[in-house]
């Protein structure tokens, strides 16, 4: 079984990010052979900042690596030292229908929060389709929001297999239903695009002022929350909590007489604690930046000499070679 997820270097990683895809991808390592790579192709479609790209690409690295992902197990790299995937998009973009890419409801969430318009931003689906299918990825990790990705995805190899005769494996998307949409500090889903995210690493005052400014309701402390499983701060506990103290907060929350203040500070205590271990080991990884980069081009290396067989047997199949 072959695993396949990417995350894209446009701004600090953050809680949605690592138990939307990152912690599920760590865990697949051991099941299958994973690839995973650093999407700077699909960053150029909202960051236009050159530096700010070199920079989040190493801190991606940094993060990733920090919590878990062991390069002797899985294949890690950079996106954009596989240069095969852009010439798979064209043949991909070929064949998929135009109003695929109009249904896709990523596109129009981000048009409608202001992000202006693009070719690259339209197109994202089929360069992600060809990301998937350049490594005849069989599971592919996602987000709730991503999904959607991974059906168009599935299309567009049926559409081309149908053309020109099997040529791609066609991928299942895996889903965790209980971490797969995390709440941001507002209530919307967490998304740099927002502006609502909680990092994974940062600065402690900053990070803890975030937390204490998560959105609330004007009940007071004595009132009993019935609804307390739908408080936003719960819902972050229960990730970062060991369970049995994320329902006693759940418990004393509905049962009326806890400050929205006092659970939001020890939301912050369990998270701090929760990645203490990675603080502690992406501060040794920023000290050895060399093996860093070994990582990513040994991981390229691999990934390409794949990426190259899959293209090769896509242009055949099209009548390029």
């Amino acid at each position: 079984m072959r695993i396949l997820s990417g995350i894209q270097p446009s701004g600090a990683l953050h809680l949605g990010n690592y138990f939307g895809m990152m912690k599920p991808a760590i865990e697949l390592q051991t099941q299958g052979e994973a690839y995973y790579f650093i999407a700077d192709y699909h960053s150029m479609t909202s960051l236009f900042d050159a530096e700010a790209r070199r920079r989040y690409t190493l801190e991606v690295a940094l993060d990733f690596l920090a919590c878990g992902l062991d390069p002797q197990r899985a294949v890690f790299f950079r996106q954009s030292d596989v240069p095969e995937v852009c010439e798979l998009t064209w043949l991909l973009g070929t064949v998929t229908p135009m109003g695929l890419l109009e249904r896709c409801h990523s596109y129009k969430d981000k048009i409608a929060k202001g992000i202006s318009p693009n070719f690259g931003l339209f197109a994202y689906p089929v360069l992600m389709a060809a990301d998937i299918l350049i490594y005849d990825s069989n599971l592919v990790p996602v987000g709730q929001d991503q999904k959607q990705h991974v059906e168009v995805t599935r299309d567009i190899a049926g559409k081309f297999n149908d053309l020109y005769g099997p040529t791609f494996v066609i991928p299942e998307p895996l889903i965790r239903p209980d971490t797969a949409k995390v709440p941001g500090i507002d209530g919307e889903k967490m998304s740099k695009s927002y502006g609502n995210t909680i990092e994974i690493f940062g600065d402690e005052k900053v990070l803890r002022k975030k937390i204490m400014s998560i959105k609330m309701d004007s009940r007071t402390p004595e009132e009993p929350k019935p609804d307390a499983d739908r408080n936003l701060a719960i819902q972050l506990m229960k990730l970062v909590a060991p369970p049995e103290e994320a329902q006693r907060y759940e418990d004393r929350l509905r049962a009326g007489g806890l400050g929205y203040g006092d659970l939001k500070k020890a939301l912050f205590d369990f998270y701090w604690a929760y990645f203490e271990p990675a603080r502690k080991k992406r501060a040794e990884l920023a000290a050895n930046l060399d093996y860093v980069e070994q990582v990513l081009r040994e991981g390229a290396a691999r990934a390409r000499a794949k990426a190259r067989e899959v293209l090769d047997r896509a242009r055949r199949a099209c009548g390029l070679a």
